[in-house]
């Protein structure tokens, strides 16, 4: 059994002449996290589409949990859970219902079983007959959850599953998410959350449906080659005039400071120049954070709605 639980390479989905998924490679050894992050747009659903067997690449090849992704999209739909962006269950079904619907789905020969062990795994046991319509938006996902991972699949495919849910909610979810890791289980996750990125083993960057950088945490920062410093105070309306400097690639508040970040050291130091005399400015060098780099690395990405996109 290969150590890959994802193994694709150029992966390409064409809509309207344009490429929304543009030759991506994409590795995941079992048992690891693998956040998947890019802004709106850039082909993540898409791409996880065709992983899990609901769509079919227009190019590329590989395997998922060592099916073809071409030629056994059907096997691989039973093999692994799939939790889409939105909330897909029966509002007016209760939560063993929905479950109990999805166990049937599969065929599962110990559905009751099944349902009783996916109701306890994720707290839901006394909410069970609760209408999934009633529910806030951290039990849907947990009840999305629970019926992702009914049929025992080793493999998870979550497209910004805490997206809308509260602070606690997020982090009970992954602490599941490591407790399912621990056990073996390969997850590529799609999220715009910073947090959850850290939380990830790796990280895969896509823009405008091109892989744009992969890798640990500290492997992406330091591939970025930023510079990064950092302004307190006001700035009276120059952030528009600082971004379009020539070396800037990236002005982003955090906090009560701003972020100015590029690539080369003497331009970047060029634009920060003017700013420097001004009272009640503090400019100091600071450490690239992961979102420097993905806001640095946008700005550099074409768009593949362009014109010149066009295939």
């Amino acid at each position: 059994m290969s150590d890959l639980a994802i193994d694709v390479r150029g992966l390409s989905k064409i809509y309207g002449g344009r490429a929304v998924v543009d030759k991506v490679d994409l590795q995941v050894r079992r048992g690891r996290i693998c956040g998947f992050l890019g802004p709106n747009g850039s082909g993540k659903t898409t791409t996880i589409r065709m992983l899990c067997g609901l769509l079919t690449p227009d190019a590329g090849e590989g395997q998922c949990l060592g099916l073809d992704i071409q030629r056994e999209a059907a096997q691989i739909k039973r093999q692994v859970g799939y939790m889409t962006q939105k909330f897909g269950y029966y509002e007016d079904l209760s939560i063993r219902e929905n479950l109990d619907f999805v166990g049937r789905l599969f065929e599962l020969p110990e559905r009751r079983q099944r349902v009783d062990e996916a109701l306890q795994r994720l707290g839901l046991v006394e909410r069970q007959q609760q209408l999934a319509g009633s529910l806030s938006g951290g039990w849907k996902q947990r009840l999305a959850l629970a019926a992702c991972l009914l049929h025992k699949p080793q493999l998870l495919l979550l497209d910004e599953p805490t997206a809308g849910v509260d602070p606690k909610a997020r982090r009970d979810f992954w602490d599941e998410i490591h407790r399912l890791a621990d056990q073996g289980i390969t997850v590529l996750v799609s999220t715009h959350y910073m947090d959850e990125a850290e939380r990830c083993h790796e990280l895969v960057y896509i823009a405008y449906g091109k892989v744009l950088a992969r890798g640990t945490e500290a492997q992406i920062i330091e591939q970025a080659g930023l510079h990064v410093w950092s302004i307190q105070g006001p700035l009276n309306g120059q952030i528009d005039a600082l971004k379009a400097a020539p070396g800037v690639l990236s002005v982003a508040a955090f906090g009560n400071s701003v972020h100015v970040a590029g690539q080369d050291a003497a331009l970047l130091e060029r634009a920060l120049a003017p700013l420097r005399p001004q009272p009640g400015l503090t400019i100091t060098a600071t450490d690239a954070n992961l979102e420097d780099v993905f806001i640095s690395l946008i700005a550099q990405a074409p768009d593949n709605f362009a014109a010149k996109a066009t295939i």
